[in-house]
C-alpha cells in the first residue's frame, strides 16, 4: 500500500508556532500526521506564518494539488481580518476555489473556524468588537463552505480550551504545545469518526516543558514585538476608525447596525458564490 499523503496549508497557527521543537516548529498539522494511518505518512507543511487567503490561493494550493493528496487541511483566515484590505467577499471566493479544487481531486478536506483575535489579545471593547465581526463573518463563510464541500469541520472558535491559559502560548494568540495537541486530538477524532484516521491519537500530554516565564518575555520582546510592529503599521490606522464608529454607534444605540451590516455582507459574498456556481453549471 502507498503512504497516507497529508499536507497541511495555512498560516502560523498550522505552521505550528507556539510548539517549538529545536530550531523550528512543530504543531498541531504535524502531531495529528502521526495519527494519520498505521502505515507510512508522507506529511508536508505548506503553511507560512502571516499567510491569508490570497497567498493560501496562489501559493499553497498549487503545490498542495501537485502532491495529490490523500487529506488536505486548509485554516486560514484570522491574517484576513488583521489587514485593512479585509473584504469578506474575497475571502469567500478565495476559500470555495481552493475547497472545489481539492474536492475535484477527491482530496478529504479539513477545515476549522477560529476565535477572534481581539478577544484572545484582550483588547478593549471598542477596538475588539470590529476584530470579533470580522472572524464571525469568517467563520461563517468557512461553515458554509465546508458543508457544500463535504470537509470535515472542526469547531475550534468554542470550547473551554479558549479561556484555559495552559493551552496558551505567552502571546495569547497561538496555542502552546497543549493547546495544538488538543487541536490535533480533536481532528484525530473527527477522521476517525468519517473512517480516514486509523492511527494512535496523539497524547494530550506535553512532550517537552513548559517555556520559562524568561524565555517568552524575550520571544515577546523580539519576534513577538516584530510581529505585533508589522501588524499595527498595516491595520491600526484603520481599527482606531473603526472603533471610533463603533463609539458612536454605542452612544446612539445604534450598535445593531453594524452587526446587521456585517451579516448582509456575508450573506451577499455565499449568494454571489451560489450564482456562480449556477452559471457555471448552466
Amino acid at each position: 500500500m502507498r503512504p497516507v499523503r497529508f499536507v497541511a496549508l495555512g498560516d502560523s497557527l498550522t505552521e505550528g508556532v507556539g510548539d517549538p521543537v529545536g530550531a523550528g516548529w512543530r504543531g498541531w498539522a504535524a502531531l495529528l500526521a502521526g495519527g494519520m494511518a498505521e502505515g507510512t505518512v508522507e506529511f508536508t507543511n505548506l503553511a507560512v506564518s502571516g499567510a491569508q487567503t490570497r497567498d493560501v490561493l496562489e501559493r499553497q494550493t498549487p503545490d498542495a494539488l501537485g502532491l495529490r493528496p490523500d487529506v488536505a487541511s486548509v485554516v486560514i483566515g484570522v491574517n484576513d481580518t488583521l489587514r485593512c484590505t479585509f473584504d469578506i467577499h474575497a475571502v469567500a471566493a478565495r476559500l470555495d476555489e481552493v475547497y472545489a479544487a481539492f474536492t475535484r481531486q477527491h482530496t478529504v478536506l479539513l477545515t476549522a473556524c477560529l476565535p477572534d483575535p481581539g478577544a484572545m489579545l484582550g483588547l478593549p471593547g471598542a477596538l475588539a468588537r470590529p476584530l470579533a465581526r470580522r472572524q464571525r463573518a469568517v467563520n461563517t463563510v468557512v461553515h458554509a463552505l465546508s458543508e457544500r464541500y463535504g470537509a470535515v469541520h472542526l469547531h475550534a472558535a468554542e470550547g473551554a480550551w479558549l479561556t484555559d491559559r495552559a493551552m496558551w502560548s505567552s502571546d495569547r494568540l497561538h496555542p502552546g504545545e497543549r493547546g495544538h495537541r488538543q487541536l490535533a486530538l480533536r481532528f484525530h477524532a473527527l477522521l476517525v469518526a468519517a473512517g480516514t484516521a486509523t492511527g494512535t491519537a496523539p497524547s494530550p500530554e506535553p512532550e517537552f516543558p513548559v517555556p520559562t516565564k524568561s524565555a517568552s518575555l524575550w520571544w515577546l520582546a523580539t519576534a513577538g514585538t516584530a510581529w505585533v510592529a508589522r501588524r499595527c503599521t498595516d491595520l491600526l490606522p484603520q481599527l482606531l476608525r473603526l472603533a471610533a464608529d463603533e463609539m458612536r454607534h454605542r452612544a446612539r444605540g445604534t450598535s445593531a447596525r453594524l452587526d446587521l451590516r456585517a451579516a448582509a455582507a456575508v450573506s451577499a459574498a455565499l449568494a454571489a458564490l451560489s450564482v456562480a456556481e449556477r452559471t457555471d453549471a448552466a
